[in-house]
């Protein structure tokens, strides 16, 4: 049920793209000419556009609800998995041993020497 819902919900949005897409931002609504009478005027164009972006930005939000409520009525608990609680990862296990300390090179007797010169990379 929700799947197919999804999908009438992403056809409504497209649908609703391209009719919003198809207005003039004067309100002239597909700016197309013709006679003054029949339906496909520029007034009756912009009178039917403005009718059907207001029906499926209707539909949207409805659908919208509706869908959020059905996920919110099949939600399940969430499940905890416990069975590796008490283990530790091996990297963390490496890292638990006790570790030798190194011991500390003696300071240089004099501090006139100066260090090796360390030729520059070309």
């Amino acid at each position: 049920m929700f799947a197919f819902l999804l999908i009438v919900q992403s056809l409504i949005a497209v649908t609703l793209i391209g009719v919003i897409l198809m207005q003039r931002s004067e309100g002239g609504g597909l700016g197309v000419g013709g006679s003054s009478s029949g339906f496909m005027t520029a007034r009756g164009a912009a009178d039917f556009l403005t009718r059907a972006t207001a029906v499926l930005g209707g539909l949207f939000i409805i659908l919208s609800i509706v869908m959020a409520a059905i996920v919110g009525a099949t939600r399940e608990p969430a499940k905890i998995d416990t069975s590796l609680a008490g283990k530790l990862a091996p990297a963390q296990q490496q890292q638990t041993q006790p570790v030798q300390p190194v011991p500390a090179q003696p300071a240089p007797a004099t501090q006139n020497q100066q260090a090796p010169a360390v030729p520059l990379a070309q």
